[in-house]
């Protein structure tokens, strides 16, 4: 009886963790959107910081991270048990603002002048190299923006995953919640510290090596990737966010659900055509939210936005 009763509790056990294991991929693919953008925007907000002080950023960054993530998940949990059709709705705004976001990147991207942001780069350069400049303040000015932005990522990246896990027990709920903070925290932060010490890397290649040597060849192609990878991480970042944005809208709006259907069927690419359907509703939907955004400010007397 004893033995029966153990053997009950461990299939217990492991249909649970299944179920975390399934419903963790789950959650994990559809706020790789947030995540990439997480990752690139985490890596930028560290760029211009010393070398030697790299490191202490991103850890205060990722520490700031987890007390985010120590608010967040406990508040999507009590929305989840007493306002569960609240979830839809911040899904809703979730996905609307990650469809804003990725069309403001792409005005700011291809609306200014590339003179004028080269200008605004070596203006930032000369104003660090300034040894008037208090490197103190400007670090935890950096820190303090880094976590702002990853508490509103945080909060995506946590209301996505609630409404992935809604109707789950909540035991389940409590532990892919906690699984997918803890495990984006640790893997974006990671990454970030390996591609912010990346040009390190090369230069010390380049300066410990003999002369033309495959160690120092490596280490120039490092040097020439870093800047690569910090573009292409952004494009890729932007495009996600389309695609899971437009596809939390699609997916909780009735009418765009049975149209990405039917222009599924008609095109006949099951993987491929969702994808696209989903970035190119993210896209239309980013360009209307940022024109809204622009007409009211204009309407109020205020200033354009600033899209950089």
């Amino acid at each position: 009886m004893a033995a029966s009763s153990l053997l009950t509790l461990i299939d217990d056990i492991a249909g649970v963790l299944d179920d975390v294991a399934v419903l963790s991929k789950v959650a994990t693919k559809k706020t790789a959107g947030v995540i990439g953008d997480d990752l690139a925007l985490n890596a930028q907000q560290v760029a211009g910081v010393r070398a030697d002080r790299e490191l202490p950023v991103v850890w205060a960054v990722a520490k700031g991270s987890f007390k985010n993530k120590l608010i967040l998940v406990p508040s999507a949990l009590l929305i989840s048990a007493f306002l569960p059709w609240a979830i839809t709705v911040l899904l809703m705004l979730g996905g609307a603002y990650l469809c804003f976001e990725g069309f403001e990147k792409l005005v700011h991207k291809f609306l200014h002048d590339k003179e004028d942001l080269k200008q605004k780069h070596q203006d930032k350069i000369s104003a660090l190299s300034n040894p008037g400049v208090n490197m103190v303040q400007y670090e935890k000015d950096k820190i303090k923006g880094a976590i702002r932005t990853d508490f509103v990522l945080s909060a995506e990246i946590v209301v996505i995953t609630l409404g992935t896990v809604q109707s789950a027990a909540l035991s389940t709920q409590i532990a892919v919640l906690g699984l997918i903070a803890i495990a984006i925290t640790v893997m974006v932060y990671g990454l970030v510290v390996g591609i912010v010490k990346l040009d390190d890397l090369g230069l010390h290649l380049i300066q410990n090596s003999e002369q033309n040597s495959m160690r120092k060849t490596l280490g120039r192609g490092l040097l020439r990737f870093a800047p690569y990878l910090m573009k292409t991480l952004a494009v890729v970042g932007t495009a996600a966010m389309f695609t899971v944005g437009g596809g939390i809208l699609t997916h909780d709006i009735a009418y765009l659900h049975h149209l990405r259907e039917t222009t599924v069927a008609a095109i006949g690419f099951d993987f491929v055509s969702p994808m696209v359907f989903d970035a190119f509703v993210g896209l239309l939907a980013g360009a209307v939210l940022v024109s809204l955004v622009e007409i009211l400010k204009k309407i109020k007397g205020s200033p354009s936005a600033n899209l950089v």
